[in-house]
């Protein structure tokens, strides 16, 4: 793999207004200098577009402070064609990292299009700007070194997959490896497909992709629709949390910042370039699991998750978690367990999470108090 300097290059992020793009940009802006940074997001109502605007204000502030750093923002729909197309030619990008997808299992039972408007539609046309950035360079002025300035294409495309690809394997912990040919729920089979379609773009246009399977992301500014976000709120307004599979299920729950520090570093050391024994292009092509390493029982992670909220003052001293919990039976396209296999993280990138889920946690329920402190005096 050779190292990528991200100095003084252009870094296009998709859903940049998302969870995972958010605390990715504020890396960025913190580490590199004389980057720019062009964020894109449609901004849609999946979820509470609030919380949007306050990451993207987050994001300018940030911005703002770091004077040697660029942040262009542009509210586009990767599905759009002609939009992507329009980004790519005019900002040039030298890295692409690819965050925006319809995200959740749930929702794709009832809501397919969604998924396969963003998944695949929105997806195959950042393959395709990615390819076309190549147009007019031969081979070697594509891999010749681009300290000199000098345009010479997507440089590595990175891109979000998820751990939901397992399925339902038996097999633990979950390695990359391991055949994913089983889905239980569509937005699993989208993230599947996308793991295809980067490979043949790989494979084709001697294009370097690197896929990315996140397990269960959880943190400050996260996603109303998951478990950590979603219990909080419903508590706070009284309702009870269905616990799945009677409580019986592991998640391997990862840090927000453990899984931007494995972005920033897979960024950074794209698959290397090659020739295979016919003289085709060997595709510059690689999946990992960013996950925690460690699963947790969904009780144990419910009973933190109240004992922080309580220590946090987002709930009262006398909150019940057990009164407050109802244990139902395992629902369509959900998987008893997670456990994210990642020697190959470590073996390529020196680097395994390991942030602790009650330190994790509290880092949320702060931030909730301080977020909805503000919010709602």
């Amino acid at each position: 793999m050779e190292q990528l300097a991200l100095h003084n290059k252009t870094i296009l992020i998709t859903g940049a207004a998302g969870f995972i793009g958010t605390h990715l940009i504020l890396r960025l802006l913190k580490e590199e200098r004389g980057v720019r940074i062009v964020g894109v997001d449609s901004v849609n109502d999946y979820y509470d577009v609030t919380l949007k605007e306050h990451r993207l204000s987050v994001i300018e502030k940030a911005a703002d402070a770091a004077a040697e750093n660029t942040w262009v923002f542009c509210k586009e729909n990767i599905a759009d064609k002609a939009a992507v197309d329009g980004i790519f030619a005019e900002f040039r990008p030298d890295v692409v990292v690819n965050l925006a997808a319809q995200a959740g299992v749930r929702y794709s039972i009832d809501h397919p299009e969604a998924y396969m408007e963003a998944n695949i539609t929105g997806f195959f046309n950042i393959l395709e700007a990615c390819r076309h950035s190549y147009d007019g360079l031969s081979g070697a002025a594509r891999k010749d070194s681009a300290e000199d300035g000098t345009y010479r294409g997507v440089r590595h495309l990175v891109y979000a997959s998820s751990s939901s690809v397992y399925g339902g394997n038996t097999k633990i912990p979950f390695s990359t490896e391991d055949p994913v040919d089983h889905p239980v729920s569509l937005y699993a089979a989208t993230k599947k497909s996308n793991e295809l379609m980067a490979h043949c773009y790989g494979k084709l246009y001697d294009m370097p992709v690197t896929g990315l399977r996140f397990f269960t992301v959880y943190g400050p500014m996260g996603r109303p629709d998951m478990a950590c976000f979603l219990f909080t709120n419903m508590w706070r307004e009284g309702k009870k949390v269905q616990i799945f599979n009677y409580g019986d299920c592991e998640r391997d729950f990862t840090y927000v910042d453990d899984i931007v520090e494995g972005v920033y570093r897979v960024m950074r050391k794209p698959p290397a370039r090659g020739k295979d024994e016919y003289g085709l292009p060997k595709a510059p092509y690689a999946v990992y699991n960013i996950g925690n390493n460690h699963p947790e029982k969904l009780m144990d992670f419910v009973g933190i998750l109240a004992e922080e909220l309580v220590r946090a003052g987002v709930l009262p001293q006398d909150f019940d978690v057990e009164a407050m919990s109802e244990k139902v039976p395992m629902q369509p396209g959900d998987v008893p367990r997670t456990y994210a296999d990642t020697a190959p993280l470590e073996r390529d990138f020196g680097y395994k999470p390991a942030t602790d889920l009650r330190d994790g946690i509290r880092r949320f329920a702060e931030w909730y108090a301080a977020y909805y402190g503000e919010a709602n005096p």
